[in-house]
């Protein structure tokens, strides 16, 4: 599949569209593809004729899965992550400028979103769930970590609802979404083309196009029930205390999220909860976080396993170095969250 075909990129009037089209992959980004993003991005920042973009996804079931952690995972293993480091640069700097971006992009989170698709979805200004929204940073299942901007967005969700969706890699539906600010906007699967046509017609008044194709009242979030738990039982400042915490609970939804968490790696754990409470002081120093985090992380045991048992092998059976979380030291994560050598630190694009 040529790079053309992967990426669909198209102009309606005063609207640009981009469409992820990596059908068989449920559109995981690769480097190329978020390099093409990020050109045609430019290209539009600086057209005084293009007032707004929509994202989306041109076939498949999902707006798109994550990263190719598979490249990557091969990196680690032939050529000492180069080519790890260099998609994730990439992957970061189309974050970075979306985030920034001065236009607003429409993000049609339609099917699975997760890992890299959270990442060019929640900088976008406006945010579109649907009942077949599939939403989970599962990081933790292939020992990395949530990133592509994790740090910045889980700890602005309410109470410690970052902390659960970052150690359980909970997945969440689309009036989920919706209640916890990760969408903007709920529209039925069936209206989707409709509300595009919306916009396109109307790119002066983006919200009023999108709520009117929105139910009312908004559809019940089922996690909702469970906010009072989330919100005292992921709150300690540890892994250890999170997981006592949910063991002391003995609740049948307690012992669902322990052994989610106990499933997943340690040391993703550990990192995710040190990344979460790091305050960056912008979305540039945020990013600049993750990278020295990604950098680390790809090259170790815990990532290499945790690919081969979730998508190579899948066997679903990790073998986690450490193993436990009181194995794994704070030392370790010092080293992880260290200073890269000079010049390998990431930058945004100008």
């Amino acid at each position: 599949m040529t790079l053309q075909s992967e990426i669909h990129v198209h102009r309606h009037g005063a609207v640009g569209h981009i469409s992820l089209n990596r059908p068989k992959a449920i559109n995981a980004l690769t480097q190329d593809m978020c390099e093409a993003m990020a050109d045609t991005l430019l290209e539009w920042r600086n057209d005084d004729a293009i007032t707004a973009i929509i994202l989306d996804h041109a076939e498949g079931r999902g707006f798109c899965a994550g990263g190719d952690v598979q490249l990557v995972r091969r990196s680690a293993l032939e050529d000492d992550g180069a080519a790890g480091r260099a998609f994730f640069r990439a992957e970061y700097r189309l974050n970075h400028m979306m985030f920034t971006y001065p236009k607003p992009i429409i993000a049609f989170m339609d099917g699975v979103t997760m890992g890299g698709g959270v990442g060019i979805s929640q900088p976008c200004k406006f945010r579109v769930a649907t009942e077949n929204t599939m939403f989970a940073m599962p990081e933790g299942s292939i020992g990395l970590f949530p990133d592509v901007g994790a740090g910045w967005y889980l700890p602005r969700l309410p109470g410690q609802l970052g902390r659960f969706l970052g150690l359980t890699g909970a997945r969440l539906d689309g009036a989920e979404c919706l209640w916890a600010g990760l969408a903007t906007h709920y529209v039925s699967a069936a209206d989707v083309a409709e509300a595009k046509a919306h916009i396109i017609e109307t790119p002066h008044d983006i919200d009023a196009a999108l709520r009117s194709l929105m139910p009312s009242p908004a559809p019940d979030a089922r996690l909702a029930g469970n906010a009072a738990s989330i919100d005292k039982l992921f709150a300690p400042d540890t892994l250890e205390g999170i997981l006592a915490a949910l063991e002391a609970d003995g609740s049948d939804w307690a012992n669902k999220e322990l052994k989610a968490v106990a499933s997943k790696c340690p040391t993703t754990c550990k990192v995710a909860l040190r990344q979460l409470a790091a305050d960056a002081p912008d979305f540039a120093a945020n990013m600049a976080l993750e990278y020295r985090i990604a950098a680390r992380m790809l090259m170790r045991h815990d990532f290499i396993e945790g690919v081969r048992a979730v998508l190579v092998d899948k066997d679903g059976a990790p073998q986690w170095h450490p193993s436990t979380p009181e194995a794994v030291t704070e030392a370790m994560l010092d080293a992880i969250f260290a200073p890269l050598p000079d010049g390998e630190e990431w930058t945004p694009l100008a």
